[in-house]
């Protein structure tokens, strides 16, 4: 369901008046309620979507959304759910540093460039004013995004990269939670350079990056050792 900021770039469409529910009670009648949500989300702001403004641009009764949800923020907040589980499950490279800094990058991009995070800051602005919705958002998204961010450390427990017992919740805060705050708070930029010098304090904490540069010196070393003794053997040889 992500697809970028480019619903904003196109503008907004003329809603097309329908008679009913075009998709019928489908699967696909509840994706084009989630896409329309987000899409009038970005144009219009969040004082600016309406039920029956999602209902017209998704094609489907007025009827057939509240079948399943009961407010603009329920459509939005599942439209949000899934556009996250979908792009921010860490990859798996089998290399810590490799996951955490693809994890990161692909955090900050989909907070600041994507129609998902334009929703993500509504949501947490109306959060704000409603301590019900607020506590369906934790519980919706943070817990679980949390235990996704948690998983590259997990892994690399389990390889022996890191130490057993490590406190996994706590470290993850502390190379997430530098990018929601400048997301959030003080919208300073959260370019590569930024998320790539977070996880390389992570490694230098956990002891990872001494760990990697002993190896690499030590391949160079060994290198190094071979060069002069095949050039101790040349010189013999002449």
């Amino acid at each position: 369901m992500q697809r970028g900021s480019t619903a904003a770039a196109a503008g907004p469409e003329p809603a097309a008046r329908h008679h009913g529910n075009r998709h019928g009670r489908s699967e696909q009648a509840r994706q084009a309620v989630l896409e329309a949500a987000d899409d009038l989300l970005v144009e219009k702001g969040f004082t600016g979507v309406t039920i029956e403004g999602i209902a017209a641009r998704a094609g489907v009764a007025k009827q057939t959304v509240y079948r399943w949800w009961k407010t603009k923020t329920d459509i939005l907040l599942d439209a949000f759910l899934q556009d996250a589980a979908e792009a921010l499950t860490p990859p798996d490279h089998g290399d810590l540093a490799r996951d955490l800094r693809a994890h990161l990058r692909q955090l900050a991009e989909f907070l600041t460039r994507s129609d998902a995070g334009a929703v993500f800051r509504a949501l947490i602005g109306h959060a704000q004013h409603d301590p019900a919705f607020a506590a369906a958002l934790r519980s919706g998204y943070l817990d679980e995004q949390r235990r996704r961010d948690r998983l590259p450390l997990e892994r690399a427990v389990a390889r022996g990269q890191l130490v057993a017992g490590l406190d996994t919740a706590a470290e993850i805060d502390q190379l997430v939670g530098p990018v929601y705050h400048r997301v959030l708070v003080t919208a300073e930029p959260v370019d590569q350079a930024f998320t790539d010098r977070l996880v390389e304090a992570f490694l230098r904490r956990a002891h990872v990056a001494d760990v990697v540069d002993a190896a690499d010196a030590a391949d160079v070393t060994d290198a190094a050792g071979a060069a002069d003794a095949a050039g101790t053997r040349e010189t013999g040889r002449r």
